[in-house]
């Protein structure tokens, strides 16, 4: 199995959380960057009331998408209830055979293959990999688990059958998210591994939500009361993400929904998690990672210095996101190369 694999890059990275005293006094973000990021930051958003004029914002954002290069698919939901949009988006240029199947962030209640595209785009290019990213269901209008549902069935369909991406086998595709997707994509691979099907060869999971707790008097991770007000993401507008995705707080302990919750964290494929430096979702991201590896399993934990919550959406060329493609290419460094004539 491609988890058995030997690891990819430099070996594990672990993190002290809570952290220090010293280390809270240090890090610090910017003030004229935290100024102009609290100005997008709840309160001033309800997203419980706002999330309609969020997914506009966003996609008013991303400006036209017809410049890239796109194809898109569907894939049948397992009861053939509805479709399941996939958009493929192509490199410049393909150097490398494997595929990034892609689940983006947002909360389970924002973002789409819309707003997605000039990142899945950005990720193309710099990978030089064909990346497919997923138009799952969001809530508030289908709450869980139909985000979950449409990303498992879609992840299970191209993993039984990677002939249909003119794949060899499934160690070719990678899973990847970001945020919610982030989310997503531990909990698809931990159901794919319970009903024994085939599993990707590796997972990306960026800046993931893993923990359902987000109010800063409960929380166990210091960097929700760290950074849970005034920045890009609040503990506010999780807490209200959940509450629309996962309206019962008891009913969030599912793993599905909090993957740090699960019994049994063995058998998961090689894994990267990459956390941004001021987010409220730094701890719990890397309290996964480490959690992963103290279930045997092959994880890489890295944080980016200077980066907020959401970094991928950034243009191509700010610096998390230079970072971050780097990360990622080292990361599949081992994975095969496109045959040239």
């Amino acid at each position: 199995m491609c988890r058995d694999r030997p690891a990819q890059g430099p070996g594990p990275t672990t993190y002290s959380w809570p952290m220090s005293g010293d280390d809270l006094d240090h890090a610090r973000p910017n003030k004229l960057v935290a100024a102009i990021m609290s100005l997008f930051a709840a309160p001033r958003l309800n997203m419980q009331e706002d999330y309609q004029k969020v997914r506009r914002f966003q996609r008013l954002l991303a400006g036209p998408t017809g410049r890239y290069q796109v194809l898109d698919r569907v894939i049948l939901a397992d009861d053939e209830s509805h479709e399941i949009p996939v958009r493929v988006l192509l490199p410049a240029e393909r150097r490398h055979q494997d595929v990034l199947l892609f689940l983006h962030g947002g909360g389970w209640v924002t973002g789409d293959i819309e707003s997605y595209t000039p990142a899945c785009s950005a990720l193309a290019d710099a990978t030089g990999r064909v990346v497919l990213s997923v138009d799952y269901r969001l809530a508030p209008e289908h709450p869980f688990p139909a985000g979950f549902d449409d990303c498992f069935r879609v992840a299970e369909v191209l993993l039984r059958e990677p002939g249909l991406l003119d794949l060899e086998d499934a160690s070719q595709i990678t899973l990847i998210g970001d945020s919610a997707g982030g989310n997503l994509a531990a909990a698809v691979c931990l159901g794919l591994r319970d009903l024994g099907l085939p599993l990707p060869g590796r997972q990306v999971l960026l800046y993931p939500a893993t923990w359902p707790d987000h109010d800063p008097q409960t929380s166990p991770f210091d960097s929700v009361r760290q950074f849970g007000t005034g920045l890009r993401l609040t503990a506010r507008e999780v807490q209200d993400y959940m509450t629309l995705y996962e309206p019962s707080p008891e009913a969030r302990a599912d793993p599905r929904i909090a993957p740090l919750l699960a019994d049994d964290l063995s058998g998961q494929p090689t894994t990267l998690v990459v956390t941004a430096e001021f987010d409220l979702l730094r701890d719990e991201g890397e309290a996964y990672g480490q959690a992963l590896v103290a279930a045997g399993n092959t994880v890489r934990i890295e944080r980016i210095d200077g980066a907020y919550h959401g970094f991928l959406t950034l243009p191509r060329f700010a610096a998390p996101v230079v970072r971050l493609h780097g990360l990622i290419n080292d990361f599949l460094g081992s994975a095969p190369e496109v045959a040239r004539p």
